[in-house]
């Protein structure tokens, strides 16, 4: 019986020893006047340039020339992907982002979109 035991207690200091070795996803540092829980547009490429978004909500209207965005939200299972509604050329897109870290896309440049809508949601 105490064999077992020792089997066991050796087993779960092992599996603890991994997990406290395992990488963990990093999180990338909030981009300029971005701060954690928002979605966010700027006039330049890699969250450059004027801020010309900031929501921590749902939004629509008309912002043109947005060369990059950022979803900066916050884990909430149902509300932490964005849909990003916009306009480029002569067609109208929808593009899903996940949250930073990932996985998966959080961030993008874009060549002048003009952005129209933000909608939070769950998994893209």
């Amino acid at each position: 019986m105490r064999t077992r035991v020792l089997g066991v207690l050796a087993a779960t200091a092992a599996f603890a020893g991994v997990m406290a070795t395992a990488p963990s996803a990093s999180a990338e540092g909030d981009p300029p006047g971005c701060p954690k829980g928002y979605f966010c547009a700027y006039s330049g490429y890699d969250q450059s340039g004027t801020l010309l978004l900031k929501t921590w909500g749902n939004w629509s209207g008309w912002i043109p020339n947005v060369k990059s965005t950022f979803n900066n939200g916050l884990p909430d299972a149902g509300a932490d992907h964005v849909d990003q509604s916009y306009r480029w050329r002569t067609g109208a897109y929808t593009a899903c982002m996940h949250y930073n870290p990932g996985p998966g896309e959080y961030k993008a440049n874009w060549d002048n979109i003009t952005l129209t809508g933000v909608r939070w949601r769950g998994e893209c």
